[in-house]
C-alpha cells in the first residue's frame, strides 16, 4: 500500500487575508491551532512576546476575515500581540527570523508591510493614532474602517483616556477593541452580554431603531422628551448587565464583553458593528497564553521570554552567563536597603518583575506601588512622597522613562526633590529593537538642572551608587545595562561615593580612555591590548555624566589625546560634556574623539553583535584608539 503524503496545513495556504476569507469556520479553527504551534516553535528558539500573541489568535483571524485590510486599518497597541497578524499577512516564510538581526521585527513596522499601520513598541498610542487616521479619512471623504486593538494593561495609561475623550467628543468613526485578559466575569453574565451585544448590533435592529427614533422625534411637543427617556432606559439596561458605563460616559457605543476565542461570535459581532457610525468599543475577553499550558499558568513570565524548552517551558540558560544580572542585584539591594531605611518607597510602572522589585514588593508591600503603565503618574507620585520626607525609588526602563520627561523636569528637578531614578536597560537592549533601546537617557537627562546622573562600572558599584543616592538632597538617576554583570564580588558593606568623583583606574601617557558605565570593562580590555602594542593608555571610570569630575580636564591635558566611550547617542552625551568642560577650561590643545551610538534608531539584534557593529566592544575601542593616535 502506498504511503499517503503528508497533508499540507491551512497556514501554508494563507499568504494574505484574502486567502483567509476562502476558509470555512471549521478550517479557520484548525488554522488557529496551527498558528499557535508556529508561534510557540519560533519563540522557543528566538524569544519574544509569547503569551500576548497566543491570546489573540482568534481575534486576529476574525479582524482580517471581516475587514478589508490593509484598506481598513488595524492598529495593534504596543505590538506585543502581533505575531499571528504577521503570519497571515505575507510574512510566514520569514517568520523564523523574528527578532533576529536583519529579520522580522517583533513589533508592527510600516517598512515591513502595508498591513502594519503604525510603528509601535510603547503602549497606549493606538486610540490617538487611530482617531487621527479616522479624522484624516473623513476630511478626504473616505469611509475606510479604523480599528484600534488595545489591551486592558494599556488602558491604565492616561494617554488612552485622552484618546477616548477626544474620540467621543468628535464622534468620528473609530472601532476600539479592548482585549481584556485579566477581568473575570461570571459565565451567565458573559453569555447574556454576548447575546445582548449581538442582537443590539444587528443591521435589522439598528435600522428599526433609527426608524423608531425618527418617528418618536416627530411627535409634536413630547417627542424629544420621550426619546431621552427611551435612551436612558436602554443605557441603564446595557450598563446594568455589563461594565460599559465608563465607555458609554466617553460617548462610545459599548458592546460586550464577548468570548475572544469564539470565532463565530467574533466574526458575527465584527460584521454587525462594521456598519455602525461614530466611536464603538468592543470588549473582548481572552486568555493570555491561550493554547500553551506553561504560558496560561504563568502569563507574566511568558509575556516576554527568552528561548525555552517547549515540552516543559523551562528557560534555556546561557552557560556563559554566570554573573547575576544588574536587575537582580538592584532588586536584592533594594530589599537590603529597605530593611535599613524605612523611608525607602519603591515605584514601578507595570514592571515589578522586569525591574527586579518583586522581592521588595513582597517584603514591604506598604512601601511599594505598581502604578500600571503610567510613567508620568509614577514620577509625580514620587515627587509627592519626597515632599513628605520619603526616599522614593522609581524603577523604570530607560526607553519608558522618556514618557515622563516633563514630570522629571517640572515636578522633580525644578523643586529639587530627592527622587531616585533606577534606570534599567540603559544602552542597547537587543532583539526588541528601535523602540526599546535605552540610548537617549544620558542626553535627555544631562541637560536638566539639579539632577545627578551616574552609571556603575559593575554590579558591585551599582550597590554603592544606590546607597549613595539616599544621601542626596536632590534628584539622582542611576542608569545600568540589561543583562549579566561583570562577575565581581559584592561587598558586604556599603560605601558612599562622593558625587561628581570619577575613578582613575589606570594612568597613561599617550591616550586617555574616558568610559561610562557598561563601557568601562571593554575600555580596560582595550587598554591592555594597546599596552601590548607599546601604547600607554589611561582609563577613567567616569561614574558621573553630571556633575563631571573637573580632574578629567587635567588628566586629558596630561595626555593631549582623549577617547570618550559611552553606550548612548553621541549627540548631547558624555562626549559632549567632556568637550564642553575642555572648552570652558580654555584648553585648546587636546584632541578628542567620541565613541557612541550614531544619530539613528538602532536596529534589533543581539547586544554583543550591535556593540561590535558600532565599535563599542574592546576590539572596536582598540581600533578607534589606535587609528586616532596614528592620525
Amino acid at each position: 500500500m502506498r504511503q499517503e503524503e503528508k497533508k499540507e496545513g491551512f497556514l501554508e495556504r494563507v499568504n494574505s487575508p484574502e486567502d483567509l476569507k476562502k476558509l470555512s469556520l471549521p478550517e479557520m479553527e484548525v488554522l488557529a491551532g496551527e498558528i499557535r504551534q508556529r508561534i510557540i516553535e519560533t519563540v522557543s528558539r528566538n524569544g519574544g512576546h509569547l503569551a500576548p500573541s497566543l491570546g489573540v489568535v482568534e481575534l486576529t483571524l476574525a479582524l482580517h476575515y471581516v475587514f478589508d485590510t490593509p484598506r481598513d486599518k488595524i492598529l495593534w497597541d504596543v505590538g506585543h500581540q502581533a505575531y499571528a497578524h504577521k503570519l497571515i499577512t505575507g510574512r510566514r516564510d520569514r517568520f523564523h527570523t523574528l527578532r533576529q538581526f536583519g529579520g522580522l521585527s517583533g513589533f508592527p513596522k510600516r517598512e515591513e508591510s502595508p498591513f502594519d499601520t503604525i510603528n509601535t513598541g510603547h503602549s497606549s498610542t493606538s486610540i490617538s493614532a487611530g482617531l487621527g487616521i479616522s479624522t484624516a479619512k473623513s476630511l478626504k471623504g473616505e469611509r475606510d474602517k479604523i480599528i484600534a486593538v488595545i489591551g486592558d494593561g494599556s488602558m491604565t495609561a492616561g494617554m488612552a483616556f485622552e484618546g477616548l475623550n477626544q474620540a467621543g467628543e468628535t464622534e468620528k468613526d473609530l472601532i476600539v477593541v479592548l482585549n481584556d485578559n485579566a477581568m473575570s466575569i461570571a459565565p451567565n453574565v458573559g453569555a447574556f452580554s454576548s447575546f445582548l451585544s449581538r442582537k443590539m448590533t444587528g443591521k435589522r435592529f439598528v435600522t428599526v431603531k433609527k426608524e423608531l427614533e425618527s418617528f418618536i422625534r416627530s411627535l409634536p411637543g413630547v417627542g424629544e422628551n420621550i426619546l431621552n427617556l427611551v435612551r436612558k432606559s436602554e443605557d441603564s439596561l446595557i450598563t446594568f448587565f455589563t461594565p460599559g458605563m465608563l465607555f458609554e460616559g466617553f460617548k462610545f457605543k459599548y458592546i460586550g464583553p464577548i468570548n475572544g476565542h469564539r470565532l463565530d461570535l467574533l466574526i458575527e459581532t465584527f460584521k454587525n458593528i462594521s456598519h455602525l457610525r461614530g466611536p464603538v468599543l468592543l470588549h473582548v475577553l481572552t486568555v493570555k497564553g491561550k493554547g500553551y499550558g506553561p504560558a496560561e499558568k504563568d502569563p507574566a513570565h511568558f509575556h516576554g521570554v527568552g528561548s525555552f524548552e517547549i515540552a516543559t517551558g523551562t528557560s534555556q540558560k546561557d552557560p556563559k552567563k554566570t554573573a547575576p544580572s544588574y536587575t537582580s542585584v538592584f532588586g536584592e539591594t533594594m530589599v537590603d536597603l529597605g530593611q535599613r531605611n524605612k523611608q525607602i518607597f519603591a515605584i514601578t510602572a507595570a514592571m515589578p518583575e522586569g525591574t527586579g522589585l518583586s522581592g521588595f514588593a513582597r517584603t514591604f508591600p506598604e512601601r511599594f506601588l505598581d502604578v500600571g503603565i503610567a510613567e508620568q503618574h509614577a514620577v509625580t507620585f514620587a515627587a509627592g512622597l519626597a515632599l513628605e520626607g520619603f526616599r522614593p525609588v522609581v524603577a523604570i526602563y530607560s526607553t519608558f522613562l522618556q514618557r515622563a520627561y516633563d514630570q522629571i523636569i517640572h515636578d522633580v528637578c525644578a523643586p529639587n526633590l530627592p527622587v531616585i531614578f533606577a534606570i534599567d536597560r540603559g544602552g542597547l537592549v537587543g532583539e526588541d529593537g528601535p523602540t526599546h533601546h535605552g540610548h537617549f537617557d544620558i542626553t535627555y537627562l544631562r541637560s536638566l538642572p539639579n539632577i545627578t546622573l551616574m552609571a556603575p562600572k559593575d554590579e558591585n558599584e551599582l550597590r554603592h551608587m544606590l546607597y549613595s543616592a539616599l544621601f542626596s538632597r536632590g534628584p539622582v538617576a542611576i542608569r545600568y545595562p540589561r543583562g549579566a554583570g561583570v562577575g565581581v564580588p559584592l561587598d558586604k558593606e556599603y560605601r558612599e561615593i562622593p558625587f561628581g568623583e570619577a575613578e582613575l583606574l589606570k594612568e597613561g601617557n599617550d591616550i586617555l580612555l574616558v568610559a561610562f558605565g557598561s563601557m568601562v570593562e571593554p575600555a580596560l580590555e582595550a587598554s591592555t591590548r594597546l599596552e601590548s602594542q607599546g601604547v600607554s593608555a589611561g582609563v577613567v571610570n567616569c561614574r558621573f555624566a553630571k556633575p563631571l569630575d573637573p580632574r578629567i580636564v587635567e588628566w586629558a591635558k596630561s595626555t593631549g589625546c582623549v577617547l570618550v566611550i559611552e553606550e548612548g547617542v553621541r549627540q548631547g552625551g558624555l562626549g559632549g560634556a567632556v568637550l564642553e568642560a575642555l572648552n570652558d577650561s580654555g584648553i585648546g590643545n587636546v584632541r578628542l574623539k567620541r565613541i557612541g551610538l550614531p544619530d539613528k534608531f538602532v536596529e534589533q539584534g543581539p547586544i554583543a553583535l550591535l556593540r561590535e557593529k558600532y565599535g563599542l566592544d574592546s576590539e572596536g575601542i582598540f581600533k578607534e584608539a589606535w587609528n586616532f593616535l596614528k592620525a
